[in-house]
């Protein structure tokens, strides 16, 4: 008893606590968001609440046992974790995948007893094994060379294009983010960013015309016409917007919003869920919000500066994009500036798959905190023999 009770002293000493303050802040932050939901209209049979609980407690406790492991040790089996998300992935096209009420897209599987979203756990592994990508190719000096840049392309195509053919495109704008913000960091050749962003734009004309579906267009459309739409595709962010009007400085009072009890905007639980906050906490309940999750990314930041290794570090940033990403689009999406793409926002919105795998990446996190020296100074480190055996 007493030897557990110094390996969970020596955890403490070890870990980074600012940054699962942050964490935690941002979580229950969110929690009291999904709780004041659970009055609105509509949603009498059903709470997100207990589910939000559930699913922050197993993710909590995953990403300390992540913590523990070093992540070098993780990233070597890159080819189980790619396996398993992309094994998930596939699922979806079987039996097991179904969509959401409203929507067409199969992003989820039936377990029975509750439903799971593989792109949640896909952006985890992706930020495991395109960090070892990257590192691999930067120990080998061959990140300026071409063609094995277009590895780094392909490697981050996989993913992107298992979400669209599932029909969520959401998570495919997330993957993309990460990868040119991984890369980036990573010291890849700025020319070749170039190159991609040139590329896009002369693409868009096509895209326009032989991919994107006409619900997707009339999105884009409805941010320059959001009054004339309003009755339609413009209609949940129009509602959003006078909720967040509708708090002015100080909010109605948490639990206390009209609008959300009579449940006004659609999906309110998970894209809409800053939109609960500006109604209920105001302005001033919307800047601390957006605070916790600017010192989130900023710490993310700091501990990639103090990784041992460029893998730790490339794992570090891999959260900020992923973080970061979604924070803005998410935002963005309540606030009428960008299309509404089916993106979370991360910590806050309510889904069990979001929440758990977040903190599966805040796991990841904290190993590269903890295992800062080479040398093995965590008495609760657990070293690859080990853990084959």
């Amino acid at each position: 008893m007493t030897k557990v009770f110094h390996h969970f002293i020596d955890y403490c000493k070890r870990t980074d606590w600012i940054f699962w303050i942050l964490s935690l802040m941002a979580t229950g932050y969110g929690l009291l968001l999904i709780k004041s939901l659970d009055r609105a209209a509509g949603t009498e049979d059903k709470s997100f609440f207990p589910v939000q609980v559930l699913a922050v407690s197993l993710g909590y406790f995953a990403a300390v046992l992540l913590s523990i492991i070093d992540y070098n040790f993780i990233a070597k089996l890159w080819p189980v974790v790619a396996a398993i998300c992309v094994g998930a992935m596939l699922l979806t096209f079987t039996g097991l995948g179904i969509g959401v009420e409203g929507a067409d897209d199969r992003a989820w599987l039936d377990l029975g007893v509750t439903t799971f979203q593989p792109s949640e756990l896909l952006k985890i592994g992706f930020i495991i094994t395109f960090a070892k990508h990257l590192a691999v190719l930067k120990e080998q000096g061959k990140l300026h060379s071409f063609p094995w840049v277009c590895t780094l392309v392909a490697h981050a195509a996989i993913p992107m294009v298992l979400v669209h053919f599932q029909g969520d495109d959401g998570p495919a704008i997330i993957f993309l983010f990460m990868f040119l913000i991984m890369a980036f960091a990573a010291g890849v050749q700025l020319r070749y960013f170039l190159i991609a962003i040139a590329a896009v734009l002369c693409a868009v004309p096509i895209l326009w015309q032989f991919v994107m579906n006409e619900d997707q267009k009339s999105r884009i459309l409805s941010l320059f016409d959001l009054d004339g739409t309003a009755k339609d595709v413009g209609w949940q962010q129009y509602q959003g917007k006078i909720s967040i009007a509708s708090g002015e400085l100080e909010g109605r009072g948490l639990f206390q919003g009209p609008r959300v009890s009579k449940g006004i905007v659609p999906y309110q639980e998970n894209d809409f869920i800053f939109t609960v906050a500006g109604e209920e906490l105001g302005f001033i309940g919307c800047v601390i919000l957006l605070g916790i999750l600017l010192f989130l990314l900023l710490r993310s930041l700091q501990n990639a500066s103090i990784a041992k290794d460029p893998l730790g570090c490339y794992i570090c940033f891999g959260f900020f994009a992923l973080i970061g990403s979604q924070s803005i689009i998410n935002i963005g999406m309540c606030l009428g500036l960008l299309p509404v793409v089916g993106v979370t926002l991360p910590f806050f919105s309510a889904g069990g798959s979001s929440v758990a795998c977040l903190y599966l990446a805040v796991g990841l996190v904290e190993s590269v905190y903890m295992h800062q020296q080479n040398e093995d100074k965590v008495t609760i480190h657990l070293s690859s023999r080990q853990l084959a055996h």
